[in-house]
């Protein structure tokens, strides 16, 4: 006797949770949304092509983003429209994967316009979802480019018009008109004949580039009923009736019988070349000297967090190039505050002798706090036994957690006897070298000079730097 079994597929996480330890969700999208059904298409395709091992998920901002919650798969959340530039990065380092790039209409037809656009001129290996629902879902209801004229949105109360906002754009069309694109397609999530179309375009367009590594986009118009505020049933009879009138279904290109496949080859110059070619000199490597610090194993994890006009960057810098001269593995990623000098800054510094996998510091061994704001923001990320060194000329309030390793140093002070509170950054970089005993303290001082741009400035950062260290071993 035969038995259907219903199930999630593979592709699926057995739980849908948002972070450890939370309760089991059924879904993070509104009753009546599109994206899970188109999940599950997805999911479905992946597990019966046998290919869920090696596809790369891309998602950006926007309710697409909520795809690493369901789909067991790499993912990678990129910022708002630049999915195609990152599933291209992607797809050309890993040349045999399944890229996916899942996107909205606020954000592929908006701000990431440019990035689809050029993706697909290129012809880039990748797979492209476009869901249309014709307004901007997670941020309120706001006019997408695809907003219907009359429709009124949270930006356009009275409905959209010609005159002030312009014709929806239709980017199915738009996209079947360059040359490099091997298939273009317009479906719905309507009913079930609709989603049953749907389901085989998007079958076809992920064998398109499992076996020939050709560009496909597929358009899926869909429901969004809470910011349409209508029920499930009325948004999706509205998306049949209204939506795909000015957006037609239909096939509006497809050449995957002619397209001869396109090669996965990777186009790499040797890395002997690259230096000569860019203009990059090398870093001067003092191998005598560094041969007591190149045997350790070790990794850093540094947060270096302050004020703008702290020299927090640049602190990191300094770590990071002289790293560079012990011949670590190295690197350095700024975050700014939504101002510059006088608003918020961080950067994260990874010095290793192992590869690096991602320059972002979430769980930092070291953090450098130079304002209140920095202890009271990552103190709680740093990791049991790892080090704090802050500002205690600004800092009035040491550090809550006794599993740690905290140095109070007067770094402003200390500065500002010197003449300028401007190299508290070189303070802490002295006290850092001497306490941790990662670097040469005499490669620091020798090749500070290197990497200070102010040639004036050499001689007092020298000298706070030497401040720093004498600070550390008075402390013994």
């Amino acid at each position: 006797m035969s038995k259907t079994i219903l199930r999630k597929p593979e592709a699926f996480y057995d739980a849908f949770t948002r972070k450890a330890g939370d309760d089991f969700l059924t879904t993070t999208y509104c009753p009546g949304c599109g994206h899970g059904i188109l999940h599950k298409l997805v999911a479905e395709a992946l597990e019966d092509f046998g290919v869920q091992k090696k596809t790369m998920f891309v998602s950006p901002v926007g309710c697409s983003v909520f795809a690493y919650y369901y789909m067991d798969v790499g993912n990678v959340q990129a910022a708002h429209g630049r999915a195609p530039a990152v599933a291209t990065a992607l797809k050309r380092s890993n040349p045999e994967s399944v890229v996916i790039s899942y996107q909205g209409d606020g954000d592929l037809a908006a701000i990431g316009g440019a990035e689809i656009l050029n993706a697909a001129n290129r012809g880039e290996g990748i797979t492209v979802f476009f869901v249309n629902n014709a307004i901007y879902g997670m941020t309120g209801g706001q006019m997408a480019p695809t907003t219907l004229i009359g429709q009124p949105t949270m930006t356009t109360p009275l409905g959209r018009t010609l005159e002030n906002e312009g014709y929806p754009i239709r980017m199915s069309e738009i996209i079947a008109t360059l040359e490099a694109p091997v298939y273009v397609d317009r479906v719905m999530l309507g009913d079930i004949k609709s989603i049953r179309q749907a389901r085989k375009a998007v079958r076809k367009a992920l064998e398109i580039q499992i076996e020939k590594n050709g560009f496909s986009f597929i358009e899926v118009l869909s429901a969004c009923p809470s910011n349409l505020k209508m029920t499930p049933v009325d948004a999706q009879k509205w998306v049949r009736e209204v939506l795909a009138d000015y957006f037609p279904l239909g096939v509006k290109k497809d050449i995957s019988a002619t397209f001869p496949g396109k090669s996965k080859e990777r186009h790499l110059l040797p890395l002997s070349e690259i230096p000569t070619i860019l203009d990059i000199k090398e870093s001067k490597i003092n191998k005598d000297i560094i041969q007591n610090f190149s045997g350790k194993d070790f990794h850093e994890e540094i947060k270096i967090a302050g004020f703008g006009g702290q020299g927090v960057l640049s602190l990191g810098i300094v770590l990071s190039e002289m790293g560079m001269r012990h011949d670590f593995e190295v690197s350095w990623i700024p975050s700014y505050g939504p101002e510059m000098r006088g608003g918020t800054a961080n950067c994260s510094v990874h010095l290793s002798n192992k590869k690096i996998g991602s320059p972002v510091v979430d769980r930092p061994t070291v953090l450098v706090a130079m304002n209140l704001p920095s202890i009271d923001k990552f103190e709680k990320d740093v990791m049991e036994g790892g080090y704090i060194f802050y500002d205690s000329s600004l800092i009035n309030k040491a550090p809550k957690r006794n599993d740690l390793h905290v140095i109070a140093i007067p770094a402003t002070k200390i500065a500002d006897e010197l003449g300028t509170t401007k190299i508290a950054n070189m303070v802490i970089v002295g006290a850092m070298i001497e306490k941790l005993k990662l670097m040469s303290q005499e490669i620091v001082i020798d090749s500070i000079g290197e990497v200070i741009k102010n040639k004036k400035l050499i001689g007092i950062n020298k000298q706070a730097i030497y401040k720093g260290i004498e600070f550390i071993k008075n402390l013994k």
